[in-house]
C-alpha cells in the first residue's frame, strides 16, 4: 500500500504538481476555510454563458494545501483563481457539470436554451482574485464562460451559520482533511423515522467500498462521512411513472429524459447540506429499490440503496464523478447525442479513440503478444445484450404507463419482479459469455465503449465501468482511481 502511494504522489511531482508537503503557496495565499461559489450556467449545445449567484465562507478547507493546480486534466470545464495583484495562477480545478451533459442532448442541439444551478469549491483566499470559468469542449479551443473578480472582504459574502436540523455520523475518520480523501454520503428520501436505516445503509455501503481494489488497500486514505436532513417522504421523484416526493435533495428520475436516470438540480440544497462536513467528494444515497443512479465528474452521483445492483451502482457512480472513468458500454439507450464526437480523444483515461495505436494511453499496461485493436466477440455479444435492452425497455415502458394510469398495485409490481429477473438472467448470461473469451484479463483495446459501438475503446473485456455485477475495476481503471487519490493528499 505504502509503495502505490508514493509511486502515485511521484507521478503527480512528474506532471508538473507541487512538490510534497510544501504549503508555502497556500499560506501565502489562503485561508483554512472554503470559498464556495453558487453561479447559473445557461446555454444550449452551440453557445453557454455563466453567472455568479452568491458567495459564501464555509468550514475548513478539504482539498489539499499542496496539489493547488489540476494536473489529472479530467473534464470538460476548469474553475481557475488568479492573484488580483500578480496575475499568477493559484488554484484550479477540472470538472464536469450538468449543463455540459444537457449540451449534448437533443434539445440542445435543436437550440433550446436552459439554466441549470451549479457550484465551486476553492480555499478562501487572503486577496481579491480573479476567477474564470473555462469551457474546454472536445474540438473547440477553450472559452472563458465567467470571468469576475472576488474580494475576501467583500460584505455580501454570506458568513451566515449552516442550516440546522442536519445530522452527521463519522463513518471512518482516519486524519487530517487536508490529506485524505474526504467523502460525504448524503441521505436522501429517509424520514426523521428512517435515521436508523440511513445509518445501516451507511454501515452496508462503506463495507462494499472498502472491499474493493483500489480502495481496500488505500483504506487510510479516507475519511468518510454519512450526512441527513430528513425528508418528508420517502424515495423520489419518478416523473414518467407518476409518482412526486416531497424530499430533502429533490433526486429525480427521468433526468435528462432518461428513465434510469436520477439526479438532482437542487443544488443549493445539496451544498447547503454537504457543508457540514469537509467533502472532495458528494454522494447521493437514495432511499429506494428502483435501479438508478448517476454520476458527473467531480459534481456528485447518486445511487439507489435497496436495488439488486446496489453495489455495482455505488462503485459504477462514484468512478464517474471521483475518478472521471467514462462509460464503457454502448448498448443501452441514453440521453446523449455524440457524447464523445468521432475522431477526437476523450479525456477519460479509460476509453480512447484509437487514433494512432502506437500512442494508445495505457499502451504500458498492455498484455504481451495482444494485438491492438483486439478482436474480441463483439458481434454475439451485441446481439444477445441489444435483444435484451429492447425487452427491457418495453417493459419499464409499460410500467410507467401502468403507474400513471393508476393500474392495480399487484400488476404493477409483477412486471417490476419481472424487470429485476430478466436483468439478473441478462447480466448473468454476458458473464458467463465474457468469461470464455481467450481474451479474458488481457488488456489491449476493445471496441465498442463510451455510447458508441464502433470508433471508441476500452481496455479490458469486462470491467465494472462496462457491465453490471459483481467484478473488479479493470486495471486501467484501478490505476487512473490511485492517481486520483494521490493528488488528494500532500
Amino acid at each position: 500500500m505504502r509503495t502505490l502511494i508514493v509511486a502515485g504522489l511521484a507521478l503527480l511531482a512528474g506532471a508538473g504538481g507541487m512538490l510534497a508537503a510544501d504549503t508555502a503557496v497556500f499560506d501565502r495565499y489562503f485561508i483554512d476555510r472554503t470559498l464556495r461559489i453558487d453561479y447559473f450556467h445557461t446555454g444550449q449545445a452551440k453557445e453557454e454563458i455563466a453567472a455568479v449567484d452568491r458567495l459564501y465562507q464555509q468550514g475548513v478547507w478539504a482539498g489539499s494545501r499542496v496539489h493547488l493546480l489540476d494536473t489529472l486534466d479530467l473534464g470538460r470545464y476548469r474553475a481557475s483563481a488568479y492573484d488580483a495583484a500578480s496575475g499568477a495562477l493559484i488554484f484550479s480545478r477540472g470538472f464536469d457539470s450538468y449543463f455540459g451533459e444537457y449540451r449534448t442532448t437533443a434539445e440542445a442541439a435543436k437550440g433550446c436554451w436552459k439554466t441549470y444551478h451549479e457550484t465551486v469549491l476553492l480555499p478562501f483566499p487572503k486577496q481579491k482574485i480573479r476567477f474564470t470559468l473555462e469551457a474546454r469542449q472536445e474540438g473547440r479551443p477553450a472559452m472563458t464562460i465567467l470571468q469576475t473578480e472576488i474580494d475576501p472582504a467583500d460584505y455580501t459574502i454570506s458568513r451566515e451559520p449552516l442550516s440546522p436540523g442536519v445530522t452527521v455520523i463519522p463513518v471512518l475518520a482516519v486524519g487530517d482533511p487536508h490529506a485524505r480523501v474526504d467523502v460525504a454520503i448524503l441521505g436522501e428520501g429517509y424520514t426523521l423515522a428512517e435515521e436508523a436505516k440511513f445509518r445501516a445503509d451507511l454501515d452496508r455501503f462503506a463495507g462494499v467500498m472498502f472491499s474493493q481494489e483500489p480502495y481496500a488497500s488505500l483504506r487510510d486514505r479516507f475519511n468518510l462521512y454519512g450526512v441527513l436532513k430528513p425528508s418528508a417522504e420517502s424515495g423520489c421523484d419518478e416523473p414518467s411513472r407518476g409518482v412526486y416526493r416531497n424530499t430533502a435533495l429533490g433526486a429525480t428520475f427521468d433526468s435528462l429524459g432518461s428513465e434510469r436516470y436520477l439526479l438532482t438540480e437542487e443544488i443549493r440544497a445539496l451544498r447547503d447540506v454537504a457543508a457540514h462536513v469537509p467533502y472532495d467528494a458528494l454522494y447521493i444515497m437514495v432511499n429506494q429499490p428502483r435501479y438508478g443512479g448517476g454520476g458527473i465528474y467531480n459534481f456528485y452521483c447518486t445511487f439507489t440503496s435497496d436495488n439488486q445492483w446496489q453495489a455495482y451502482l455505488f462503485l459504477h457512480e462514484f468512478g464517474h464523478s471521483f475518478a472521471g472513468l467514462a462509460d464503457e458500454y454502448y448498448t443501452s439507450s441514453t440521453a446523449y447525442s455524440e457524447f464523445y464526437p468521432p475522431g477526437i480523444e476523450p479525456r477519460e483515461a479509460n476509453i480512447t479513440a484509437l487514433q494512432d495505436s502506437g500512442a494508445l494511453k495505457w499502451k504500458d499496461q498492455v498484455t504481451a503478444g495482444t494485438a491492438v485493436p483486439t478482436p474480441w466477440e463483439k458481434a454475439a455479444y451485441d446481439a444477445q445484450d441489444i435483444a435484451y435492452q429492447k425487452v427491457r425497455q418495453e417493459i419499464n415502458d409499460k410500467i410507467a404507463r401502468l403507474m400513471r394510469e393508476g393500474a392495480p398495485a399487484s400488476e404493477v409490481d409483477a412486471l417490476k419482479a419481472e424487470a429485476e429477473r430478466l436483468s439478473k438472467e441478462n447480466a448473468d448470461s454476458l458473464d458467463a459469455f465474457l468469461k470464455k473469451s481467450r481474451f479474458v484479463g488481457q488488456v489491449g483495446a476493445f471496441e465498442g465503449a463510451g455510447y458508441a459501438s464502433t470508433g471508441l475503446y476500452r481496455p479490458m473485456l469486462d470491467c465494472i465501468m462496462f457491465s453490471k455485477g459483481h467484478k473488479p475495476f479493470c486495471k486501467v481503471c484501478q490505476q487512473a482511481i490511485r492517481r486520483v487519490i494521490a493528488f488528494h493528499g500532500e
